[in-house]
C-alpha cells in the first residue's frame, strides 16, 4: 500500500515505512527491505529519506536471540548499501533503520541513518543512535538484552538538522526539547508498539502517540516522523498507525493500524522558520537554559544526597 500527501513547494520527500519483519531472519528481512527500496524509487516524487521502524531487519522480541543477531552498523550499513546498488538506481536516497547493534563488546538497541548511493562504496555512514530510555515492564524486557545508549544527538543530513528517538525515548518529554536546543529541524521515531488498551474507539498506545508527537512537534515548532512495525510476534501485534507531524502540531498523515504501508510526504523544512516565529517558546526557553540547567543540577545533587 502506498499513500501520499501533496504540497505545493517541498524541500525534500520522506518515505515513512510500515514494515513486517520476519522474527529472526536477517537475510529474509534485508530482502523486504531492498523490495521497499525499489518501492521508493518508484514514487512521484521518488522518495529522499526512507525510513525504517525500529528492529526492522530482526523483528523486535527476540530476547537471548538479540547476542545472534546483533551486528556493528557498519555491517547493516554496506549490505544495505550492498542491495541499493543492485536496483541499479540513478539517484542517492537516505536510510533510517533500527536494528540491534553489537558495539565495543555491548548489545544495544540502535538505529542509523546514512546516504545511500547508486556505487556502494560512496555510501555513507552518517549516524548511529543508541535507544536512551529501555522499556523493563509489562512486556517489554529490554534491560534483561540490550545496553542504555547515553547520547542525544543531533546530526546534519543533506536535507535537514536531524535527531532519532526511539520508541520509549519519545514518551519521556526532556528528550524532544533536548535535540531541538540542539538545533534539530525533524525527529525520526522507529517503533516497535504492541497493541494495548481498547477500551475506546482509538487503541490506547496510538492515542498516546498522538498526543505526544503533536506535543513535542508543536511545542519546539519541528517535524515529527514516525515509523513504526506492523505484524504479530509471540501473540503480540504490532500497531503500526505511524504519525507525520508538522512543525504547527498538525497532522500531515497517519498511517493504517496493522498494516504494512509506504507513506509518502513532501516536507517544507521553511514550515520550522515559520512556525518558530509564529510560536518562539523554543527561543524562550533558550533564553533561561542556564537557570533550568541549575534546577536539574539540584536534582542530580539531591538524588546523589539520598
Amino acid at each position: 500500500m502506498i499513500l501520499s500527501a501533496m504540497m505545493e513547494t517541498t524541500q525534500f520527500t520522506l518515505g515513512i515505512v510500515q514494515f513486517k519483519p520476519v522474527k529472526g531472519q536477517y537475510l529474509r528481512n534485508l530482502e523486504s527491505i531492498q523490495a521497499v527500496m525499489h518501492q521508493a524509487l518508484n514514487t512521484t516524487p521518488p522518495v529522499d529519506v526512507l525510513v525504517f521502524p525500529e528492529t526492522a531487519t530482526t523483528g523486535y522480541f527476540v530476547q537471548g536471540g538479540v547476542r545472534e543477531l546483533a551486528m556493528p552498523a557498519e555491517h547493516l550499513f554496506a549490505d544495505l548499501a550492498a542491495r541499493y546498488e543492485a536496483l541499479s538506481p540513478n539517484r542517492a536516497m537516505d536510510i533510517c533503520i533500527g536494528f540491534y547493534e553489537r558495539y565495543e563488546g555491548e548489545y544495544y538497541n540502535s538505529a542509523l541513518y546514512g546516504t545511500l548511493e547508486p556505487k556502494a562504496e560512496h555510501s555513507r555512514l552518517v549516524h548511529v543512535h543508541r535507544k536512551f530510555f529501555l522499556p523493563t515492564y509489562g512486556v517489554f524486557e529490554e534491560e534483561r538484552f540490550v545496553a542504555r545508549g547515553t547520547r542525544l544527538d543531533v546530526f546534519p543530513t543533506r536535507f535537514a538538522k536531524a535527531a532519532i528517538l526511539i520508541c520509549e525515548d519519545v514518551w519521556h518529554s526532556v528528550t524532544s526539547a533536548i535535540v531541538a536546543l540542539k538545533g534539530a529541524q525533524i525527529i525520526y521515531v522507529p517503533t516497535a508498539s504492541p497493541a494495548r488498551g481498547f477500551q475506546s474507539e482509538q487503541i490506547e498506545n496510538v492515542e498516546a502517540y498522538h498526543r505526544m508527537l503533536t506535543q513535542a512537534a508543536s511545542e519546539h515548532t519541528l517535524f515529527v516522523a514516525q515509523s513504526s512495525l506492523v505484524g504479530f510476534e509471540g501473540g503480540k501485534g504490532f500497531v503500526g498507525a505511524s504519525w507525520i507531524v508538522n512543525p504547527f502540531g498538525k497532522v500531515i498523515m497517519q498511517g493504517p493500524l496493522g498494516q504494512e504501508a509506504l507513506l509518502v510526504v513532501p516536507i517544507n523544512l521553511d514550515d520550522v522558520a515559520i512556525a518558530r516565529a509564529q510560536l518562539p517558546l523554543l527561543s524562550d526557553l533558550r533564553s533561561v537554559l542556564a537557570d533550568v540547567a541549575l534546577q536539574f543540577d539540584a536534582i542530580v545533587q539531591q538524588e546523589r544526597i539520598g
